[in-house]
C-alpha cells in the first residue's frame, strides 16, 4: 500500500504530494498526520527554501474522506475536538511556514482544500480547475479553514460561497484572489517552476522577514506600534549578512550568494 503523502526534496525545493488518487486525495487523519509531519520537517530543514504543495491523479483534492467523517459522526465530542485540532494545527503549520509555499491544483478542490490552497503564498490552477466550499451541502461548516479563505477572496466572497456551497471554476477564483494564474494543466509544472526560479534570486531570509512582516502590518491599524515595527524591520535586515551581500552584489553587478546555492543563478 503507497503511502497517502509523499514527500520529496530536490535543490532545494520540498514537494509534498497527495497520493490518494483512487479517493481523489481526500483528506483523513492519517493524511492530516503526516501532512503536519511534513511541514515540521520543511520548516526545520534549512536546506529548504522553497515548499509545494501538489497530489496525484486527475484531482487536487475533494476535501474531506466521507469514512473519516462518517467516523467522526459516530464519535464523542472530545474526539471531534482532537481531530479538528489537528487539522487546524495543519492549516497554522503551512500558512505561518517562513518559506515561500507554492499550491499546484488540478481538477476539484472542494471543502478544506481551499483552506490549503489560501494557506499558500502563491496558487497555481488549470483552466479546467473547480472549485467550491461545500461544507453546509453536508450539514457542517467551513469552520477551520475560514480565517484562511476569507483573508484570500475577502468576506462578501466569502459569504456567498460559504452560504451558496456553489461550484466555481478557476476564472471565478482568479477574480476572487483564491489563486494567482491559470494555466493549462500540461502547463502547470512550468509554471511552478517559473515561480521557485524567481523565488531563488531573493535572499532566503528577506523573504522569511518578508512573510513576517505581511503577517504583521495585515493585523493591525497603522499606529505607532507598527511604525516602531517596519521601521526596525528594515534597519535590521539592512546590517544583516544577507542584507549587506544582496546590496554589494547589486552594485558589483554580480549574483547574490544565495542564487548560487543550486547552480542555476540568473543574472541580467
Amino acid at each position: 500500500m503507497s503511502e497517502p503523502v509523499l514527500y520529496r526534496v530536490n535543490q532545494g525545493v520540498a514537494e509534498i504530494v497527495l497520493n490518494r488518487p483512487e479517493k481523489h486525495n481526500a483528506f483523513n487523519a492519517h493524511v492530516i498526520q503526516s501532512l503536519n509531519e511534513m511541514i515540521e520537517e520543511t520548516a526545520n530543514d534549512s536546506a529548504v527554501r522553497i515548499v509545494v504543495l501538489r497530489s496525484e491523479g486527475k484531482h487536487f483534492s475533494a476535501g474531506a474522506d466521507l469514512e473519516w467523517m462518517r467516523a467522526n459522526a459516530n464519535a464523542d465530542h472530545q474526539a471531534n475536538l482532537d481531530d479538528a485540532a489537528e487539522l487546524a494545527r495543519l492549516m497554522r503549520g503551512l500558512f505561518e511556514l517562513s518559506k515561500p509555499t507554492i499550491a499546484r491544483v488540478q481538477g476539484s478542490a472542494f471543502g478544506g482544500a481551499l483552506g490549503l490552497i489560501s494557506c499558500c503564498d502563491i496558487a497555481i490552477a488549470s483552466a479546467r480547475s473547480k472549485f467550491c466550499l461545500s461544507e453546509v451541502k453536508l450539514g457542517i461548516l467551513p469552520a477551520v479553514i475560514s480565517p484562511y479563505v476569507l483573508r484570500a477572496i475577502g468576506p462578501r466572497a466569502m459569504q456567498r460561497y460559504t452560504l451558496t456551497a456553489e461550484l466555481f471554476d478557476a476564472k471565478e477564483a482568479l477574480r476572487l484572489g483564491l489563486i494567482h494564474e491559470i494555466v493549462e494543466e500540461t502547463s502547470l509544472d512550468a509554471e511552478v517552476e517559473l515561480f521557485t526560479r524567481l523565488f531563488k534570486q531573493n535572499g532566503p531570509n528577506a523573504l522569511f522577514r518578508a512573510k513576517a512582516l505581511l503577517r504583521q502590518i495585515e493585523s493591525g491599524p497603522i499606529d505607532d506600534a507598527l511604525v516602531d515595527y517596519t521601521t526596525r524591520a528594515i534597519a535590521d535586515v539592512r546590517v544583516s549578512p544577507e542584507g549587506q551581500e544582496g546590496l554589494s552584489a547589486f552594485l558589483e553587478k554580480r549574483p547574490a550568494a544565495w542564487t548560487l546555492a543550486d547552480g542555476a543563478a540568473e543574472h541580467d
